[in-house]
């Protein structure tokens, strides 16, 4: 007997794909996604972008929230989101880090989870 689940099940590497993707479609920049599943106990991947502004950053996670609502994502929190330098969103195995570019050089957080291997997203480059 199947069992009827709530959430979209997805592999991990494909949902940072998708999830990369739509912060992609609403012009984020310097789109970085890293795998720590062997290094981090509490996620399977990383995804750090940056935004232009506040606005920006509150944008891209607004329109991360409502895509992953239609596509049945498990969504768990958001941080940061007032302030809008460094909005971190959960959903689960997949954990989104949206900088403003002065806070994410300030943070490092590649630097931080450089042991994790980089995600190659298929996206295109921004200088493109």
């Amino acid at each position: 007997m199947k069992k009827n689940t709530k959430f979209n099940s997805m592999a991990s590497e494909e949902k940072t794909r998708l999830l990369a993707g739509w912060l992609y479609e609403k012009q984020a920049t310097d789109i970085v996604a890293l795998n720590v599943a062997t290094i981090c106990s509490i996620t399977e991947c990383i995804i750090v972008a940056s935004a232009r502004g506040a606005r920006h950053a509150q944008a891209l996670a607004d329109a991360t929230m409502k895509r992953a609502g239609e596509e049945s994502l498990e969504f768990l929190s958001v941080e940061g989101y007032q302030n809008g330098d460094w909005v971190l969103m959960d959903f689960n195995d997949v954990i989104i880090h949206i900088f403003q570019s002065e806070v994410r050089s300030l943070y490092n957080i590649e630097g931080l989870w450089s042991e994790g291997g980089s995600l190659e997203l298929g996206l295109p480059k921004d200088d493109d």
